[in-house]
């Protein structure tokens, strides 16, 4: 049997063993509540709280500040204790709001009740979406209303469940699939109701046999709705990729997925749609991944936003001496982290520990000209020449090379036998780029 694919890509270990077979657990957090006020693409959410102010769980302490930006809900309730700035699991320090716990997680008025999305108008689902706070929870963090809201929504054919999770040690997205797959279906469901020629498609990488059998069997008898079984391989679940894989359909740094009639979203994402749509409740919660060899129990956890990264690897029994690296993700995409006294975010998907520092010991040498960057390369780009760019800070020669086509996989970087740090120069290089294009105007 052959599977949906992309050419390019790289197959490292997966370290999904780890916590593949940890059924989800709910976490309450123990200490202060820390709402940073950019946790996704676009402009900061405005603060509508002050120090001091009583909240409730499901209100909204930050209004979204443009069309491209995102409402902040608190998870609990209790006292704002300050506004101030705080360390976001990246290392960006932004505008955080600070809430003392009290424990007792006292609801806004009407949160969960039950609503019959089929009754909803389109703007009427897209408002309850966009007044959730929900965002991609995949990692790019794209107003999710946005998203639903294309120029022209009769030429949207395809709505895809990125159920990929190529990313190595995550399994938050697995579990979701084994143990929510009535609330993604609905949540698709609700996404293909917006748009009259659309069709469903959940992908699932063929390392998931289980979730690809359990989620086929509760849509046999939707029309509208397909699963799609992917070959194991990262990035599968990179945007374009999973749109190629799936459709056989191009795109790239310029193009929306929306301009070749797709829309993409999380698993997590489509159930916190289900969530806000069905339930009346907004974005509060998402899985986390607790795991690595350094940590002594992996876990995946549903935890709720603003919860210390630190609790939370304390809950999956702490770390293990020795360890050496902790990344915010996975090893790929994530980020090191110099402290663990940062909140989960909207787009927290992992937490990973390591006992060494594979990187660390590796030490850089002269490009062979091997050539294996180019063949990993997933967006079909020449690595070797524009590091030759990177090195030299050439802008104009770095653009000429399709440099902005680079998403940052990691891939590269990978497969490089010389262990040139490539995807590292290119995401500054694409900083370069992006700031001058900004100051041009």
């Amino acid at each position: 049997m052959s599977f949906a694919t992309f050419r390019g890509g790289v197959h490292p270990d997966d370290g999904k063993s780890y916590s593949k077979d940890k059924p989800i657990q709910s976490y309450l957090p123990k200490g202060e509540m820390v709402y940073p006020v950019s946790q996704h693409i676009g402009a900061p959410a405005k603060p509508v709280v002050k120090k001091n102010d009583t909240v409730l769980m499901g209100q909204i302490i930050a209004e979204a500040g443009g069309f491209v930006s995102s409402n902040i809900i608190s998870s609990v309730s209790g006292k704002v204790k300050t506004i101030e700035n705080r360390m976001l699991p990246n290392g960006a320090i932004v505008n955080s709001i600070v809430i003392e716990n009290d424990g007792l997680y006292t609801p806004v008025e009407g949160l969960g009740t039950k609503r019959d999305y089929t009754q909803m108008s389109r703007q009427e689902i897209i408002e309850a979406v966009k007044d959730a706070g929900i965002v991609g929870l995949g990692g790019a963090g794209f107003p999710t209303h946005v998203k639903l809201s294309p120029k022209d929504p009769n030429k949207i054919d395809y709505i895809i469940v990125n159920g990929a999770e190529c990313e190595p040690y995550l399994t938050s997205d697995y579990r979701a699939l084994l143990e929510m797959p009535e609330k993604i279906i609905e949540g698709l469901k609700i996404m293909v109701s917006l748009y009259d020629n659309a069709q469903g498609v959940i992908a699932i990488e063929n390392n998931k046999p289980d979730a690809i059998e359990k989620v086929s069997s509760l849509v046999a008898n939707e029309p509208k709705i397909k699963v799609v079984p992917l070959k194991t391989k990262y990035p599968q679940g990179a945007e374009r990729n999973l749109i190629y894989a799936v459709t056989g359909r191009t795109l790239h740094s310029k193009l929306l997925p929306a301009d070749v009639g797709c829309i993409v979203d999380n698993v997590d994402t489509v159930v916190a749609i289900q969530m806000a749509v069905a339930e009346t409740t907004p974005l509060m919660r998402r899985i986390v991944t607790v795991t690595g060899d350094g940590v002594n129990d992996p876990c995946n956890f549903e935890v709720k936003t603003g919860t210390c990264f630190e609790e939370l690897i304390e809950a999956a029994g702490g770390m293990k001496e020795g360890v050496e690296k902790v990344i915010a993700g996975g090893p790929m995409m994530g980020f090191a982290m110099s402290s663990l006294k940062v909140p989960v975010v909207k787009t927290s998907s992992a937490i990973t520990v390591f006992t060494h520092d594979e990187v660390a010991e590796y030490e850089e040498t002269p490009c062979i000209r091997c050539g294996k960057c180019v063949e990993a390369c997933p967006s079909h780009l020449v690595p070797v020449k524009m590091m030759q760019a990177a090195e030299k800070v050439d802008l104009k020669y770095f653009e000429a090379l399709n440099g902005m086509e680079c998403y940052e996989c990691g891939c590269c970087t990978f497969t490089c036998p010389a262990r040139r740090p490539l995807t590292q120069a290119f995401k500054q290089m694409r900083q370069a780029v992006m700031a001058e294009r900004r100051k041009k105007a």
